[in-house]
C-alpha cells in the first residue's frame, strides 16, 4: 500500500457465500426438511451436495454463520425478486410547491387545487405559497387568508402543518398527505360494454319486397 492513501475495503463477493467458497469452519446448516444442525462446514456442503443442492451462507455474521441448502440459481432470483419488490412499496415523499399571488383569481386557484389534491393522493407533501411584491407586502393578512381558505379546501385530502407563516416576502404553509387516501395502485380500466345482439347490432330487416300477383 502506498503511503497516504487510504483504499475501501474489499467488498465481498457474493460467490464467496457459495459451496467450496465459504471460508468458516462451522455452520449452522439449515435443509430443505426444516432441519437444522450445528456441524463443520465441509459435511454441511456435502450432504447438501447428496441432495443436488448448493450450500448458501445466508447469514455470515450470526454466531454460527448460518447456510441454507437450496438451489442458487433459484435462491438469486428469489433474492432479486424480493427486492425488486421492496423498491417497488418505498415511497420518496417529496415536497410539491404551488405558488400563489394575494389576488390570484379563482380560474387559477381552482387549477392549482386540483394539483394539490393529486399530489396528496400519490403521497406527496404540498407546501402553498404566496409571493409578494412592492407594496403588496403591507396586506400580507390577505395572502394568509388565502392561504387558509387552500388548506380549508383540502382537507379531506391533507391535514395542516401549523399556521401560515410569514418569511421575507412570502407565506406559505406545508399540508400532509392522509395516508388512508394516498393511492398505491394504478386505477383500474372500465370494463367494456357488453355488446348487443346481432339483430339490435346490425339494425331493423329490411322487409321482404312484395311477390308479384
Amino acid at each position: 500500500m502506498y503511503p497516504g492513501r487510504n483504499f475501501p475495503p474489499r467488498r465481498q463477493n457474493r460467490r464467496e457465500n457459495v459451496n467450496e467458497s465459504i471460508r468458516v469452519r462451522e455452520v449452522r446448516a439449515v435443509f430443505p426438511d426444516g432441519t437444522t444442525e450445528v456441524m463443520p462446514t465441509a459435511a454441511a456442503l456435502r450432504k447438501a451436495q447428496e441432495l443436488g443442492l448448493d450450500l448458501v451462507l445466508i447469514a455470515p455474521t450470526a454466531v454460527p454463520p448460518v447456510a441454507k441448502a437450496v438451489d442458487f440459481g433459484h435462491y438469486q432470483y428469489d433474492l432479486k425478486k424480493k427486492q425488486h419488490d421492496a423498491r417497488k412499496k418505498q415511497h420518496v415523499v417529496q415536497v410539491k410547491e404551488l405558488k400563489f399571488r394575494p389576488n390570484t383569481d379563482d380560474h387559477d386557484y381552482d387549477f392549482k387545487k386540483k394539483h394539490a389534491i393529486r399530489f396528496l393522493q400519490e403521497g406527496n407533501r404540498v407546501k402553498a405559497v404566496v409571493q409578494f411584491r412592492g407594496r403588496e407586502i403591507a396586506h400580507a393578512d390577505l395572502g394568509k387568508k388565502l392561504l387558509m381558505r387552500f388548506a380549508a379546501d383540502l382537507t379531506a385530502y391533507g391535514t395542516v402543518e401549523g399556521m401560515p407563516r410569514l418569511e421575507g416576502r412570502n407565506a406559505h404553509v406545508l399540508i400532509s398527505p392522509v395516508k388512508t387516501l394516498i393511492k398505491s395502485e394504478k386505477p383500474e380500466k372500465p370494463e367494456k360494454p357488453e355488446k348487443s345482439e346481432k339483430t339490435e347490432k346490425q339494425g331493423p330487416s329490411t322487409p321482404p319486397a312484395p311477390s308479384a300477383s
